[in-house]
C-alpha cells in the first residue's frame, strides 16, 4: 500500500536568513501583535492590542503605590492612585506603535522582537495631563529634560537597570502627554502597565513608559540603555539618529479567508473591498494608495472620517479582483509630504522602517 507523508513546510525558497532563533521565538510567545483582521476595528480591542514588555511584568499593589516626583523641582511630591483619578481626566484615540515593527524583514535581521507587521494598535486612554502634575511640583528654570522610570526591572546588554526614557522638557509640557489609568474604559491590565503608565500620542511606543514609579526632572539629559538601543544607525561606530514620533505607515486588512499553516489568502473573484489603517505620528494622513500588482500601478483609496487627532484613519479601495495570484501593496502619504518608501530601510536594531506592506493573495 502506497503512504503518502504529510509535510507543513511553506511553499517557497527559504534561505538561513529566513529561521529564527529560540530566543526569537521566546519573545514572540511572550509578546503579540495585533491580528492582522484587528485592522478593522477603528479602536482596537484591549485584547488584540499588541504587546511588547522587556522585563518581567511587576506585581503592583495599588493601595501602597504613589507616584514619585522629583529632581529639579520646588516642591517634591508623591501622589496615591485615588488623587490622580480625582484629577481633570481627557479620553483620546491613540495610535501606537513599537519602533522595531517589521523588524522581520530586515537582511541580516537583528536578534530582537521579530516584528512582521503585528506591533500597532489604537486604544482609547483615559487619564490626566502630565503637565499639571509638573506645574505643581514647580520646575525650575533650568530645567532641560523629564525622566520616566517603571517598576519594571532587568538585564538589558549585561546592564541592570529599570526601565527609563526622557522627554525634552517642552515635549513633556504638552497638553496631550497624558498619566493613564483606563485603557478601553476600564482599570489598565497588568501587561499594560497597572496602575499607570505615561501616553505620549505620535511617538513610538518606546517613549510610553509602564508601571510607572518616578518622575525626574533633570538639568542635562538622560543617556540611558533605552535612549542608546532605539537609534537609527547605520553599523557599528555610528551614533545614529535618535527616533522619536511615528512615520507614516499604511497597513491593510487580509482580504478574503485564510489557509492553515501557511496563512496564504484565498479570494473569489469579483468586486472585493480592501480596507485598512493608515498613520503618521504627529502629522495626518493625506493620501493612501493601493496597488495590486506589486507597485507597478497605484490607485487612490478612499479615507474613512477621523476618529482623533493622534489616531490612524481608515481607508477603503473596491478593487476587481480576476483570477490568479496578485501581490496587493498599499502606501501612505503624510502631509507633510512624506511617502512610505517601497522597501524597508535597514537598520543595526532593526528600528523605524516604514517600507510598503504586501499580500499576497490567490483569486479562485
Amino acid at each position: 500500500m502506497n503512504t503518502k507523508t504529510a509535510s507543513n513546510k511553506p511553499e517557497g525558497d527559504y534561505t538561513s536568513e529566513d529561521y529564527f532563533f529560540p530566543q526569537e521565538l521566546e519573545l514572540a510567545f511572550r509578546n503579540r501583535g495585533i491580528p492582522a483582521e484587528g485592522l478593522r476595528f477603528p479602536v482596537t480591542p484591549t485584547g488584540m492590542h499588541y504587546l511588547l514588555n522587556h522585563f518581567d511584568i511587576p506585581e503592583v499593589d495599588s493601595l501602597n503605590w504613589q507616584l514619585k516626583v522629583h529632581g529639579h523641582v520646588n516642591n517634591e511630591v508623591s501622589i496615591d492612585l485615588e488623587n490622580i483619578r480625582s484629577r481633570p481626566s481627557v479620553t483620546m484615540p491613540v495610535t501606537m506603535e513599537c519602533a522595531g515593527n517589521g523588524r522581520a524583514f530586515m537582511k541580516p535581521r537583528p536578534i530582537n522582537q521579530p516584528w512582521i507587521h503585528g506591533a500597532v494598535s489604537t486604544a482609547e486612554w483615559t487619564g490626566t495631563p502630565l503637565r499639571h502634575v509638573l506645574e505643581e511640583a514647580g520646575i525650575k528654570d533650568d530645567a532641560v529634560e523629564v525622566l520616566f522610570t517603571g517598576i519594571d526591572f532587568g538585564t538589558q546588554s549585561g546592564e541592570e537597570q529599570f526601565y527609563q526614557r526622557s522627554l525634552r522638557l517642552a515635549d513633556a509640557m504638552k497638553d496631550e502627554v497624558i498619566l493613564v489609568y483606563e485603557m478601553n474604559g476600564a482599570p489598565l491590565e497588568p501587561q499594560h502597565g497597572y496602575p499607570l503608565r505615561l501616553v505620549v500620542p505620535g511617538w513610538y511606543g518606546m517613549t510610553n513608559v509602564k508601571w510607572l514609579d518616578r518622575i525626574e526632572v533633570l538639568t542635562e539629559p538622560f543617556n540611558g540603555m533605552q535612549m542608546q538601543f532605539y537609534r537609527e544607525v547605520s553599523g557599528d561606530g555610528d551614533e545614529g539618529t535618535a527616533i522619536e514620533t511615528m512615520k507614516v505607515r499604511a497597513l491593510m486588512a487580509p482580504p478574503g479567508i485564510s489557509d492553515f499553516p501557511s496563512l496564504k489568502r484565498i479570494v473569489e473573484k469579483g468586486n472585493v473591498e480592501l480596507i485598512g489603517r493608515a498613520w503618521a505620528g504627529l502629522h495626518s494622513i493625506a493620501r493612501v494608495e493601493v496597488s495590486a500588482d506589486n507597485g507597478a500601478n497605484w490607485s487612490d483609496a478612499v479615507l474613512d472620517d477621523p476618529i482623533g487627532d493622534y489616531a490612524w484613519r481608515g481607508w477603503r479601495f473596491d478593487w476587481s479582483a480576476t483570477p490568479g495570484k496578485h501581490m496587493l501593496c498599499v502606501r501612505a502619504t503624510d502631509s507633510a509630504g512624506n511617502v512610505q518608501p517601497d522597501e524597508h530601510t535597514w537598520s543595526l536594531y532593526g528600528v523605524a522602517n516604514n517600507g510598503v506592506a504586501r499580500i499576497e493573495v490567490e483569486v479562485k
